[in-house]
């Protein structure tokens, strides 16, 4: 990747790409009924999410891989039993976030890392030159994994009817295991792991296993969930579920600037996601570092432990008493959206979008989808911390600036939408009630 930002001349003009498609889940299909319907199905009933083609996963396994783990995450690793996960926080030495993951223990010396694959690359780097006694061996997601299937399967079964749907596809009452735990379970005579966990933010649970028992697994769920009237949710809509359960899921990772990293950016390809997830959006800087981010301002305070040594430790301890910025929901205004952009339909976006008081810049928008059943679009996003509190009127400038080929103020011309800033998880059960 280093000879690609020397021959583009920067980071941002290798990573700047205004109006990008529409990212899409592959293998999965877009709607099963439409994306409406689906986006909304966790409400009242239960849904079926299919994660099995859209997730990078790194299997790692080995007497170092402990060590491993805790020299280059922020993690506490004093307490993690096997088939419990971990929200994955690798920062770099200023303790800027490189990408989270979901790590997850699966035996004594043996560990999956699964999400976007940045973080997997992070943890491959120092594997290799640290000398560490581990192999690991990578699974990319379906559009870029060259031949075969996925190694596993994950569905996830979310919503108010979730557990009578699993109680039928167990033949029994389901596992009380607390939150980001598992427990080996049975369905249809496969053993599989049940995970309390769910991208809706919702009681549920995801099953994981061996990708060959994948079509019996998947059709006893969908038997068990046939009565309860089980919605399958396409690519589509699940896409856009994050940003109601508050998961920012493609912060700018930091890697591209530090001097010390460049045997990193050697190491990690061109055609990475670090070297190929496009920057855009009504925000440009040329300074890539404006588009870095710090875990506190995610939300992941609460996974950071400094009962270890690792990159960037020193820097998180300096910094978690000043979060400069805090995670918020922003709620469009619905008239202002249709004046800009007329009915917009489906709706997904990962800018990087100014949010402004008064024509200041005050925060960053960085997930946004239209919601049918909110009649609006709404946006995860960064924004100063005193202007945080839910109830504050803000503008988001709505464009796409053209980047080093344009001027650096073009967002000025852009319309603006007015939006109200809300908590962040904005479902009330992924606020209250998911962790528990």
């Amino acid at each position: 990747m280093q000879d690609g930002i020397d021959q583009a001349g920067s980071p941002m003009k290798l990573l700047w790409k205004a109006n990008p498609p529409t990212q899409a889940v592959p293998v999965v299909k877009p709607e099963f009924t439409s994306w409406q319907k689906e986006q909304s199905a966790f409400e009242e009933g239960v849904l079926l999410y299919d994660l099995c083609h859209h997730m990078n996963d790194l299997f790692i396994d080995g007497p170092d891989a402990m060590k491993l783990l805790k020299a280059v995450s922020a993690n506490d690793y004093e307490k993690f039993e096997i088939g419990q996960a971990k929200q994955f926080v690798p920062v770099n030495r200023a303790g800027q976030i490189i990408t989270d993951g979901i790590l997850m223990r699966m035996g004594e010396n043996s560990f999956i890392l699964s999400g976007v694959p940045a973080s997997q690359t992070w943890v491959r780097y120092h594997a290799d030159r640290g000398g560490y006694d581990v192999t690991y061996r990578a699974d990319p997601d379906s559009a870029n994994r060259k031949d075969g299937p996925p190694a596993m399967f994950r569905y996830q079964i979310q919503g108010p009817k979730a557990m009578e749907v699993v109680e039928r596809a167990l033949g029994a009452a389901p596992p009380r295991v607390k939150f980001f735990h598992s427990e080996e379970v049975t369905i249809a005579g496969r053993k599989l792991r049940a995970f309390r966990h769910g991208m809706a933010g919702q009681p549920g649970f995801e099953f994981l296993g061996n990708w060959e028992d994948n079509d019996v697994v998947k059709q006893a769920l969908l038997d068990a969930g046939e009565p309860s009237g089980l919605v399958q949710v396409g690519g589509m809509a699940y896409y856009t579920n994050g940003i109601e359960s508050g998961w920012i899921p493609t912060p700018t990772p930091a890697i591209y600037t530090d001097p010390e990293l460049e045997d990193y950016r050697r190491f990690a390809s061109l055609y990475s996601y670090e070297g190929k997830k496009p920057l855009h959006g009504s925000f440009y800087s040329e300074n890539i570092e404006d588009y870095y981010i710090s875990p506190y301002e995610l939300g992941y305070g609460r996974s950071i432990a400094f009962n270890h040594d690792f990159i960037g430790r020193e820097a998180l301890e300096q910094a978690k008493d000043h979060v400069k910025r805090t995670r918020v929901t922003l709620v469009y205004n619905a008239d202002d959206v249709r004046e800009v952009m007329g009915d917009p339909g489906y709706l997904l976006r990962y800018p990087r979008d100014r949010v402004e008081i008064n024509g200041a810049l005050v925060g960053l928008a960085m997930y946004t989808a239209n919601f049918a059943r909110h009649g609006t679009l709404l946006s995860l996003a960064l924004v100063d911390t005193r202007y945080a509190e839910p109830g504050t009127e803000v503008t988001v400038a709505w464009g796409e600036h053209p980047g080093p080929n344009g001027p650096i103020d073009a967002h000025r011309d852009f319309p603006r939408i007015r939006a109200t800033v809300e908590a962040s998880p904005y479902n009330q059960y992924a606020r209250s009630g998911y962790r528990r």
